[in-house]
């Protein structure tokens, strides 16, 4: 069973993830769900049959390593907000739903399986941050050719907040079950969707919105594409 090691509340605790989901079109406004479709279908990837749509794919390609490797140059990041339950309750993260652009061509549930799935190293409580979950922002920044510009940015609320997306969850509707991840859905690129040399990402929180014991800050990562 894969165990990793994140901060929550600044201290260090370990986690067991046996299972591993990737929500898609996740979000709240059907027209921004439909121009990230149109996205992917400018690069010949099929619309989902279901909205949103829920895949299942290996535990043990989640990681907090700062770095990963990745086959050829046909893969790219996207910044989501993880949900990670445990005992005591869920979690939430930032990660990265890295996916082979070439392959989910062919098939988006074999594509979620070719990359590692990277998210960052600290955990909130997301009981600790649900009555400011509308102030909450994702970001990324891609590096490409030497130039980092920002590919990704808004506010979680264009996705549908925690507990409604998991009340679609068809294996138990609204709950996640002790041991589970759960990336969460997506925002538009700036640009279109595109690879690069490094992916940085982060999820963010004024801390003078939250009640929490500690701050509230950012989680963020990048890594090489390895070019083949």
């Amino acid at each position: 069973m894969p165990e990793l090691r994140f901060s929550v509340d600044g201290a260090p605790r370990r986690f067991e993830v046996n299972q591993l989901v990737v929500a898609g079109w996740t979000g709240r406004d059907r027209q921004a769900v439909e121009h990230h479709v149109a996205e992917l279908e400018a690069i010949g990837v099929r619309r989902p049959r279901t909205i949103p749509s829920f895949y299942r794919v290996s535990a043990a390609l989640l990681t907090t390593a700062s770095e990963v490797e990745v086959v050829g140059d046909e893969s790219s990041g996207e910044v989501e907000f993880v949900l990670v339950s445990a005992a005591d309750g869920l979690h939430v993260g930032v990660g990265s739903d890295h996916t082979d652009r070439k392959v989910e061509t062919d098939g988006v549930t074999v594509s979620k399986q070719m990359c590692p799935k990277p998210i960052g190293p600290e955990l909130w409580r997301l009981a600790d941050v649900e009555s400011h979950w509308d102030r909450l922002t994702l970001r990324s920044h891609l590096t490409r050719d030497g130039a980092t510009t920002l590919y990704q940015e808004g506010a979680v609320t264009r996705m549908l907040a925690p507990r409604d997306l998991l009340a679609l969850f068809p294996d138990s509707p609204g709950r996640l079950a002790p041991g589970t991840a759960m990336f969460c859905g997506t925002l538009a690129a700036n640009g279109g969707m595109r690879g690069g040399d490094a992916f940085a990402i982060e999820l963010t929180i004024p801390f003078a919105a939250c009640g929490c014991n500690t701050p509230i800050g950012s989680a963020a990562f990048c890594w090489p594409i390895d070019h083949d």
